[in-house]
């Protein structure tokens, strides 16, 4: 039985620790690009809305059907597989068996070939639309945006990421937090990806879930990652 106390989703459990939703929740680097896009708890929450009444409204999906997602570190990332736990889906990484539907890269797309309703992330800053993708494969940003902001758990998800009861995943934070020395107003940057399960648990969800917020920064060096830290008024640096 669900505890009384225990958030019906992951993604509810994020929003209710963030103390000042107008402040920055995720900062994403790309030093290969040039990138640094910072979206605030309210930002990141409207991302997450869309995402998941685009799930609820036009895919259909329910608490415990598969959404699968094969994507690289981005806030784009962030936002998809936050919308897809609060739609109550359970999030697959490796593999598309039963998925409704896939969420990938231009460059991963022919990886596919055999899932039906697919979903392409620009990984653009700003969330620009992709030109000439295959007929009958969506972009992100287009077909997210004309859904709502706001989004309300209809019920409890039976498994979040590939199976994981989300009291696991809330006592997997806690535990990690402590591992970490990441608490409440604590500003981490991190360079640790988050490619399966366990990893978006510890290196993306957790500093969330505990009232923190998260940098991330990809492709950068050591010295520029410590510049980062420094710019950012960061209290830790994970790499």
């Amino acid at each position: 039985m669900r505890e009384l106390n225990e958030p019906k989703t992951i993604t509810d459990a994020v929003f209710a620790a963030v103390a000042d939703h107008s402040r920055p929740l995720l900062t994403f680097y790309d030093d290969s690009t040039g990138e640094r896009t910072e979206l605030s708890g309210a930002t990141l929450g409207n991302w997450a809305a869309k995402t998941a009444n685009y799930l609820v409204d036009e895919i259909g999906v329910v608490a415990g059907d598969v959404v699968a997602v094969d994507l690289p570190e981005h806030w784009q990332t962030a936002g998809i597989l936050l919308g897809a736990l609060w739609a109550g889906a359970e999030v697959h990484f490796d593999t598309t068996d039963d998925a409704m539907v896939l969420f990938t890269s231009r460059d991963r797309l022919d990886g596919h070939p055999d899932v039906e309703e697919v979903v392409v992330a620009s990984l653009d800053p700003f969330a620009l639309p992709l030109r000439d993708l295959p007929p009958g494969v969506g972009d992100y940003g287009s077909v997210v945006r004309v859904h709502g902001d706001q989004y309300s758990s209809r019920h409890p998800a039976s498994a979040t990421l590939e199976g994981t009861p989300i009291g696991e995943v809330l006592d997997d934070a806690r535990a990690i937090a402590e591992r970490d020395g990441i608490g409440p107003g604590t500003r981490v940057v991190s360079t640790r990806p988050w490619p399966t399960a366990d990893r978006v648990i510890a290196h993306l969800l957790t500093p969330f879930l505990v009232g923190g917020s998260l940098v991330h920064v990809s492709a950068a060096s050591p010295e520029r990652v410590a510049a980062i830290a420094e710019m950012e008024k960061a209290t830790l640096v994970l790499s």
